[in-house]
C-alpha cells in the first residue's frame, strides 16, 4: 500500500481533526502535529479530564480542548483512548458525527471488524500500533487498513510520520506480530540495558557508572544504525575482530542459538496475547 504515497506537508492539511483521548501517547501526537505546523484551528481535543499538560498545550498552542463533540463535518478523527473505554466513551457520542470520517485508531487489541461495528457511518477505518518512542518522534508505527483512499492514506502517513518510522501491512493478522516486534520492543530493550548495567556492577563498576554506560551504548548504537542504513549483521561483524572480547562475547550468546531462541520465544509469547486481546479474551 505504500506506494501510493506522496509527498504533504501537515501545514497544508484542510481537515478538521478530532482526537478523542489524549493521554500520553494521544498528547504526544497531538504535540508532534502542532510543533509540525499543523493549523491549530483545525485541532479539536474531545477529553473529558484534561490533564495541566494537555490545558497548557492548549493555551500556547491555541487548538480547543473539549468534554463535547466539535461541530466539524467529515473528520479525521483519532481514537486514543484505554481499549476498555472506548465503548463507554462511544456510548456518549452521537454514531451521527462520525458520518464520512475517515477514523484512525491507536488502540492496543481492538480488529478493524469491531471498530467498524463501532462507528459504522464512518467512511473509512485504519488501525495503528505506535511505540513508546513515537512520544519523542522516534517510534516506529505499524499500520493496516482493509480498503483506503490515496488521499486518506497520504493524511494517515503523514500525521503519524511526525511521530518516526511509519510502516504499513498488507494484512491486519501481521498487527500482532508487529506489535511483539516493535510496539513491545521497547521494553526488550530497556531490559537489556538493566541486564548490561547489572551485569557491570557485578564486575566491580560503580551501579551509577553501569547504567550511564549501558546506556549511551544502547542509544548510539541506535542512532549509528539509523545513519549507516546497512544491516544490523553487516555492522556487527565490522566491530567484531577475531579473537577479540566482542568476538568471546558474542559466542555466548551464539552458543547452541540461545539468544535467537529466546527472543523468538518473546516474540511469540507477545504476539499470542496480542491476538488473544484481538479475540476479546483477558
Amino acid at each position: 500500500m505504500c506506494e501510493n504515497i506522496s509527498s504533504l506537508n501537515v501545514r497544508s492539511f484542510e481537515r478538521p481533526i478530532v482526537l478523542v483521548g489524549a493521554g500520553k501517547m494521544g498528547a504526544s501526537l497531538l504535540s508532534g502535529w502542532l510543533a509540525a505546523g499543523l493549523d491549530p484551528n483545525l485541532t479539536h481535543v474531545v477529553e473529558p479530564s484534561p490533564s495541566q499538560a494537555l490545558l497548557e498545550l492548549s493555551q500556547d498552542r491555541g487548538c480547543a480542548v473539549t468534554a463535547s463533540w466539535p461541530n466539524v463535518k467529515n473528520p479525521f478523527v483519532i481514537l486514543a483512548v484505554k481499549p476498555q473505554v472506548i465503548e463507554a466513551v462511544l456510548a456518549d457520542i452521537s454514531p451521527e458525527v462520525f458520518k464520512g470520517a475517515l477514523v484512525l485508531s491507536v488502540m492496543a487489541g481492538i480488529p478493524i471488524a469491531a471498530l467498524k461495528s463501532m462507528v459504522p457511518l464512518a467512511e473509512e477505518v485504519v488501525r495503528a500500533m505506535p511505540n513508546l518512542p513515537a512520544s519523542i518522534g522516534k517510534g516506529a508505527t505499524a499500520v493496516v487498513a482493509e480498503e483506503l483512499s490515496s488521499e486518506s492514506q497520504n493524511i494517515v502517513h503523514h500525521l503519524l510520520s511526525v511521530s518516526g518510522h511509519v510502516e504499513w501491512l498488507e494484512n491486519e493478522s501481521l498487527i500482532d506480530v508487529a506489535t511483539a516486534v516493535s510496539g513491545s520492543g521497547p521494553a526488550y530493550f530497556l531490559y537489556l540495558v538493566e541486564c548490561l548495567a547489572h551485569a557491570g556492577v557485578a564486575h566491580g563498576l560503580r551501579p551509577d557508572v553501569a547504567e550511564r554506560l549501558a546506556e549511551a551504548t544502547l542509544s548510539g548504537t541506535g542512532e549509528l544504525l539509523a545513519q549507516a542504513k546497512r544491516p544490523a549483521g553487516a555492522l556487527r561483524r565490522d566491530v567484531t575482530s577475531p579473537g577479540g572480547t566482542t568476538e568471546a562475547g558474542l559466542e555466548v550468546l551464539f552458543e547452541n542459538e540461545a539468544l535467537a531462541k529466546l527472543v523468538s520465544g518473546v516474540v511469540d509469547a507477545a504476539a499470542a496475547r496480542s491476538r488473544k486481546l484481538s479475540l476479546g479474551r483477558t
